[in-house]
């Protein structure tokens, strides 16, 4: 029987998780295929590696939610489209506005209470989200940049749904959604997915290390970490992942890309500690709630978080 894991073991693999994550934007560029055709072999190579490992049953599938799973395919078709259209940096920092659309319709769609700290949260998250489009913009990063904008609101009406259709599971409306975008993007795809030995050992990367493994090691990792540290050691991922693409392929982002990125980061980091230790709270029940009933709502945000992961 394995040892039971340690909170530092845990934090090791939701930082690791959230490493493998930022390598992404760059070798989303490295595949020399258009998005459709990224999207195409990394979602098939994804849904294949995860039911080799998971092997769900037809039952659990039964249980996907189909609206869960198209909003979700979308989302991994416009992310994959706003890193090869702009810069991995501003794919990436634009898609993490996601969380504040789920803030501002929480009251409409699930009749959450919206406080004033979401109000501030938004409108900080809205300043840096500006900051993108200041200074001369290239007709192409423009619509790459809209692209992620739209990406993010995706990803935010995928974390909206999953908590709105609790009764269903969030792991196979992952995988149905993996296999809409496969789907959706084939048609446009077919006749430009051949790849050489080494655009398919990264396209194999993205499929089964930078998804697959992540997200077990996630899933893992949050078992034992609270919610709060899990979403900050989750900010390695916007972090790092401007810096594998300027390593990789020399890619360099505005200043005003990078200011804004670093805004929205702080208003995500912000908000999420807010929102996990609110003030008033008493201490000593935040770390037994730590050690106790945070532990299953951990596994179903991780599911959520890693509904995001295009």
């Amino acid at each position: 029987m394995a040892a039971p894991l340690t909170p530092r073991a845990g934090r090791l693999r939701v930082a690791l998780a959230a490493l493998l994550w930022s390598t992404g934007g760059l070798a989303i560029k490295l595949v020399p295929l258009d998005a459709v055709g990224v999207v195409f072999w990394r979602a098939t190579l994804t849904v294949a590696f995860l039911v080799a490992v998971f092997r769900p049953s037809l039952e659990r599938w039964k249980k996907a939610s189909v609206a869960t799973a198209v909003v979700y395919a979308f989302m991994i078709l416009t992310f994959v489209t706003a890193t090869k259209w702009t810069t991995a940096a501003n794919a990436i920092f634009l898609q993490y506005t996601g969380p504040f659309y789920v803030l501002a319709l929480g009251p409409w769609l699930l009749k959450e209470r919206f406080r004033k700290a979401d109000a501030v949260a938004i409108a900080v998250a809205l300043g840096g989200m500006s900051l993108f489009f200041v200074g001369k913009l290239e007709a192409g990063h423009l619509a790459g940049n809209l692209m992620g904008i739209v990406s993010g609101v995706f990803f935010g009406l995928t974390i909206l749904l999953l908590r709105r259709d609790q009764s269903r599971d969030a792991m196979a409306s992952v995988f149905l959604g993996n296999l809409l975008a496969a789907a959706i993007s084939l048609p446009f795809a077919w006749g430009n997915l051949a790849l050489d030995a080494k655009g398919f050992a990264v396209i194999a990367f993205l499929g089964i290390v930078q998804m697959g493994v992540a997200y077990i090691l996630f899933v893992g990792g949050l078992s034992v970490v609270p919610a709060a540290e899990a979403s900050l050691l989750g900010m390695l991922e916007p972090t790092f992942n401007p810096l594998w693409a300027y390593l990789g392929v020399g890619e360099k982002p505005s200043g005003w890309a990078l200011l804004g990125g670093a805004i929205v980061l702080l208003a995500v980091a912000g908000r999420t500690v807010a929102g996990v230790f609110p003030a008033g709270a008493d201490p000593s029940a935040r770390r037994r709630s730590d050690r106790t009933g945070y532990g299953k709502w951990f596994l179903k945000r991780a599911i959520e978080r890693c509904a995001r992961r295009p």
